[in-house]
């Protein structure tokens, strides 16, 4: 997953001769995963993909090795607006909020082109919080705004082009994972394809229609390594693509496509998961129709999920069972495991009688701990943890 796909010009058989119109060979890229065993897609370069000039160190930005303990232990509130600076990209000026050894979270209002970047780490989901541009792929560009989910598999060479006309920042929450994130597996086919019972389909998703075919000589790209960061300058542009076809590659899905399920009484979590990744899952709470037991309690009851750290990204509407928080547009709460956590003070018996909750969130949930990054150390509110006491101290 996703579905097979072809776009430009391709030959008919794979592996086989396929002439430029000067007579040369294209030159074939594979990209796969899991060691030719999985997904994979097929490449027609211009130039050959292999060919580099140069290469230097390049330090990425939020090293995972200075993140700090969630110690002593609490929940938090960071409120990523207060990051907002001038001149950033959506991959240099990206500020790390959270992350452990399996998921980095980050968070950029980016204004500039960024460079050329290839993560070979492994996937990013970048959810747009506002604003819109164009992410200009290998496998050709996408057009992405407000609520849009872009995923962009292990390695894909990229870059984020904010909107010029735009009145604000390209606002990115970026979702950086050790391995490869997609649709939940109980939403597919013993064969991949997406079940009736899903909250989203196929025809949800949009992927590049037609490559770049750009050209270029000594093109500079930024790589994020599992040794740390290089700077590598190719001999020929990486978007100089006349054709591809496979199953692996970049593609965006919009929030307001996710079809939300509700039940009598209040649902769990997993009702809204979207995407899941190694040691973590994505989840999506979109406007909606709530309870409709004569005596259900529409907001979330307290909780313990004692296996997994919970991140709710707010991004839209009124979060009800957070009213009185501190909690606005652009925050971004952790409640950690060790800690019960639920709805603030009165926010059950207001929700009672409610029928539809305006708000929209994106969570994630990761099975193990998270460290708190140079973003979130700069961003935090410090009176959060103690707003369901009506204290303002620690």
């Amino acid at each position: 997953m996703p579905f097979y796909r072809a776009v430009g010009e391709i030959p008919r058989k794979r592996h086989t001769q396929f002439r430029r119109p000067d007579g040369a060979l294209y030159s074939e890229e594979l990209m796969g995963v899991e060691g030719f065993s999985s997904d994979s897609a097929l490449l027609y370069h211009h130039g050959l993909p292999t060919a580099i000039v140069d290469s230097a160190e390049w330090e990425p930005p939020g090293p995972i090795t200075e993140a700090v303990a969630n110690r002593p232990l609490k929940p938090r509130h960071f409120m990523t607006h207060k990051l907002d600076g001038s001149g950033l990209d959506a991959v240099t000026g990206r500020h790390l909020l959270l992350g452990n050894g399996d998921v980095r979270l980050s968070y950029v209002a980016a204004t500039e082109t960024s460079p050329l970047y290839r993560n070979a780490i492994g996937d990013e989901c970048v959810y747009v919080e506002s604003g819109s541009g164009v992410v200009e792929t290998s496998f050709g560009a996408l057009e992405v705004g407000q609520g849009d989910y872009v995923i962009l598999p292990t390695s894909t060479i990229h870059r984020w082009v904010p909107s010029p006309s735009a009145s604000e920042p390209l606002r990115l929450f970026v979702i950086e994972a050790t391995g490869h994130i997609g649709p939940p597996k109980r939403y597919l086919s013993a064969k991949g394809q997406f079940l009736e019972s899903s909250p989203y389909c196929e025809r949800d998703l949009r992927s590049p229609s037609e490559p770049l075919s750009a050209q270029g000589e000594d093109v500079e790209v930024f790589v994020r390594h599992r040794a740390g960061g290089t700077k590598l300058t190719y001999a020929h542009h990486p978007f100089d693509v006349v054709g591809w076809d496979g199953c692996l590659y970049p593609y965006a899905f919009n929030i307001a496509d996710f079809e939300p399920l509700t039940g009598r009484v209040h649902q769990p979590p997993p009702v809204h998961q979207t995407f899941e990744g190694p040691n973590f899952v994505i989840c999506s709470f979109v406007p909606r129709k709530v309870d409709y037991h004569p005596l259900s309690i529409p907001v979330p009851y307290n909780h313990h999920n004692v296996d997994s750290d919970e991140v709710l990204f707010y991004t839209g509407g009124n979060y009800e069972a957070r009213r009185g928080s501190g909690i606005g547009q652009g925050s971004i709460s952790l409640h950690p495991s060790g800690l019960t956590h639920g709805p603030q003070p009165g926010a059950a018996e207001r929700s009672i009688g409610a029928e539809f909750f305006d708000e929209l969130a994106v969570m994630v949930d990761t099975f193990r701990p998270l460290e708190i990054g140079e973003g979130g150390v700069a961003c935090e509110d410090p009176a959060y943890a103690w707003t369901w006491s009506g204290r303002h101290g620690g």
